[in-house]
Protein backbone atom coordinates (compact mmCIF):
# COMPACT_ATOMS: atom_id res chain seq x y z
CA UNK A 1 0.00 0.00 0.00
CA UNK A 2 2.82 2.40 0.82
CA UNK A 3 4.51 1.71 -2.53
CA UNK A 4 1.25 2.42 -4.38
CA UNK A 5 0.76 5.71 -2.52
CA UNK A 6 4.36 6.69 -3.32
CA UNK A 7 3.86 5.93 -7.01
CA UNK A 8 0.59 7.82 -7.02
CA UNK A 9 2.27 10.84 -5.43
CA UNK A 10 5.16 10.64 -7.92
CA UNK A 11 2.73 10.30 -10.83
CA UNK A 12 0.73 13.27 -9.57
CA UNK A 13 3.90 15.37 -9.26
CA UNK A 14 4.97 14.42 -12.81
CA UNK A 15 1.51 15.31 -14.12
CA UNK A 16 1.56 18.68 -12.30
CA UNK A 17 5.04 19.42 -13.64
CA UNK A 18 3.91 18.51 -17.17
CA UNK A 19 0.88 20.79 -16.80
CA UNK A 20 3.09 23.60 -15.49
CA UNK A 21 5.45 23.19 -18.45
CA UNK A 22 2.54 23.15 -20.91
CA UNK A 23 1.12 26.31 -19.36
CA UNK A 24 4.51 28.00 -19.66
CA UNK A 25 4.80 26.87 -23.30
CA UNK A 26 1.36 28.35 -24.03
CA UNK A 27 2.30 31.63 -22.31
CA UNK A 28 5.48 31.88 -24.39
CA UNK A 29 3.56 31.09 -27.59
CA UNK A 30 1.01 33.79 -26.74
CA UNK A 31 3.79 36.32 -26.07
CA UNK A 32 5.46 35.44 -29.40
CA UNK A 33 2.13 35.77 -31.19
CA UNK A 34 1.56 39.17 -29.58
CA UNK A 35 5.01 40.35 -30.65
CA UNK A 36 4.34 39.21 -34.22
CA UNK A 37 1.03 41.08 -34.20
CA UNK A 38 2.71 44.23 -32.86
CA UNK A 39 5.44 43.96 -35.51
CA UNK A 40 2.78 43.60 -38.19
CA UNK A 41 0.89 46.58 -36.80
CA UNK A 42 4.08 48.65 -36.83
CA UNK A 43 4.73 47.72 -40.48
CA UNK A 44 1.15 48.67 -41.35
CA UNK A 45 1.49 51.97 -39.49
CA UNK A 46 4.64 52.78 -41.43
CA UNK A 47 3.08 51.79 -44.76
CA UNK A 48 0.00 53.94 -44.18
CA UNK A 49 2.03 56.84 -42.86
CA UNK A 50 4.44 56.62 -45.80
CA UNK A 51 1.54 56.95 -48.18
CA UNK A 52 0.30 59.98 -46.29
CA UNK A 53 3.76 61.56 -46.36
CA UNK A 54 4.05 60.98 -50.11
CA UNK A 55 0.51 62.00 -51.06
CA UNK A 56 -1.16 65.12 -49.61
CA UNK A 57 -4.59 63.88 -50.71
CA UNK A 58 -4.14 60.78 -48.54
CA UNK A 59 -2.59 62.81 -45.71
CA UNK A 60 -5.82 64.78 -45.47
CA UNK A 61 -7.54 61.63 -44.23
CA UNK A 62 -5.48 61.46 -41.04
CA UNK A 63 -4.50 65.10 -40.63
CA UNK A 64 -5.76 66.32 -37.27
CA UNK A 65 -3.24 69.12 -36.89
CA UNK A 66 -4.11 72.78 -36.82
CA UNK A 67 -5.26 73.77 -40.34
CA UNK A 68 -2.93 76.78 -40.22
CA UNK A 69 0.13 74.51 -40.25
CA UNK A 70 1.67 74.45 -43.73
CA UNK A 71 1.43 71.19 -45.68
CA UNK A 72 5.21 70.64 -45.68
CA UNK A 73 5.32 70.97 -41.88
CA UNK A 74 2.44 68.49 -41.50
CA UNK A 75 4.38 66.02 -43.64
CA UNK A 76 7.31 66.49 -41.28
CA UNK A 77 5.00 65.85 -38.34
CA UNK A 78 3.85 62.59 -39.94
CA UNK A 79 7.49 61.58 -40.30
CA UNK A 80 8.23 62.61 -36.71
CA UNK A 81 5.28 60.49 -35.64
CA UNK A 82 6.78 57.53 -37.47
CA UNK A 83 10.05 57.93 -35.56
CA UNK A 84 8.27 58.24 -32.23
CA UNK A 85 5.97 55.28 -32.90
CA UNK A 86 8.96 53.19 -33.95
CA UNK A 87 10.65 53.99 -30.65
CA UNK A 88 7.43 53.32 -28.74
CA UNK A 89 7.01 49.91 -30.40
CA UNK A 90 10.62 48.98 -29.65
CA UNK A 91 9.76 49.60 -26.02
CA UNK A 92 6.37 47.95 -26.13
CA UNK A 93 7.71 44.74 -27.68
CA UNK A 94 10.42 44.53 -25.03
CA UNK A 95 13.35 45.24 -27.34
CA UNK A 96 14.05 48.37 -25.30
CA UNK A 97 13.40 48.58 -21.59
CA UNK A 98 12.02 51.78 -20.13
CA UNK A 99 15.45 53.19 -19.31
CA UNK A 100 16.70 52.51 -22.85
CA UNK A 101 13.54 54.05 -24.30
CA UNK A 102 14.18 57.15 -22.22
CA UNK A 103 17.75 57.44 -23.51
CA UNK A 104 16.67 57.18 -27.13
CA UNK A 105 13.79 59.61 -26.56
CA UNK A 106 16.19 62.06 -24.92
CA UNK A 107 18.24 62.02 -28.12
CA UNK A 108 15.25 62.14 -30.47
CA UNK A 109 13.67 65.11 -28.70
CA UNK A 110 16.84 67.18 -29.02
CA UNK A 111 15.43 68.08 -32.38
CA UNK A 112 13.27 71.21 -32.30
CA UNK A 113 10.96 69.80 -34.97
CA UNK A 114 10.35 66.69 -32.87
CA UNK A 115 9.39 68.90 -29.95
CA UNK A 116 7.15 70.97 -32.20
CA UNK A 117 5.47 67.77 -33.44
CA UNK A 118 5.02 66.62 -29.85
CA UNK A 119 3.32 69.87 -28.91
CA UNK A 120 1.14 69.80 -32.05
CA UNK A 121 0.02 66.24 -31.28
CA UNK A 122 -0.90 66.76 -27.61
CA UNK A 123 -4.60 66.73 -28.52
CA UNK A 124 -4.20 63.26 -29.99
CA UNK A 125 -2.55 62.02 -26.79
CA UNK A 126 -5.28 63.63 -24.70
CA UNK A 127 -7.74 61.11 -26.15
CA UNK A 128 -5.81 58.15 -24.70
CA UNK A 129 -7.11 56.33 -21.67
CA UNK A 130 -5.05 57.73 -18.81
CA UNK A 131 -4.11 54.26 -17.53
CA UNK A 132 -2.93 53.01 -20.94
CA UNK A 133 0.71 52.17 -21.60
CA UNK A 134 0.77 54.68 -24.44
CA UNK A 135 -0.48 57.47 -22.15
CA UNK A 136 2.06 56.51 -19.47
CA UNK A 137 4.91 56.62 -21.99
CA UNK A 138 3.57 59.93 -23.33
CA UNK A 139 3.71 61.41 -19.83
CA UNK A 140 7.28 60.12 -19.54
CA UNK A 141 8.17 62.02 -22.74
CA UNK A 142 6.31 65.11 -21.49
CA UNK A 143 8.45 65.07 -18.34
CA UNK A 144 11.61 64.51 -20.34
CA UNK A 145 10.88 67.47 -22.63
CA UNK A 146 10.17 69.65 -19.61
CA UNK A 147 13.51 68.59 -18.09
CA UNK A 148 15.30 69.31 -21.37
CA UNK A 149 13.67 72.73 -21.63
CA UNK A 150 14.64 73.61 -18.06
CA UNK A 151 18.16 72.19 -18.18
CA UNK A 152 21.00 74.60 -17.62
CA UNK A 153 23.52 72.46 -19.47
CA UNK A 154 24.36 71.74 -23.08
CA UNK A 155 25.05 68.13 -22.11
CA UNK A 156 21.56 66.90 -23.03
CA UNK A 157 22.56 63.25 -22.58
CA UNK A 158 22.65 63.71 -18.79
CA UNK A 159 19.37 65.63 -18.49
CA UNK A 160 16.45 64.09 -16.63
CA UNK A 161 16.05 61.06 -14.44
CA UNK A 162 15.76 57.90 -16.51
CA UNK A 163 13.23 55.50 -15.03
CA UNK A 164 14.67 52.27 -13.76
CA UNK A 165 13.12 49.01 -14.85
Amino acid sequence: MLVTAGMTLAARQRRLEAERLELRRLELAERASRRRALAHQQRMHWELLSRAIDNPALAAVIDTYDPGIPAERRRQYFYANAWYINLYHLHRTGILNQEEFYGHARELFQNALMREYWEASKGQRATLKDSSDEARVGRLVDGLIKDLDEADTDEWWVVGNPPTT
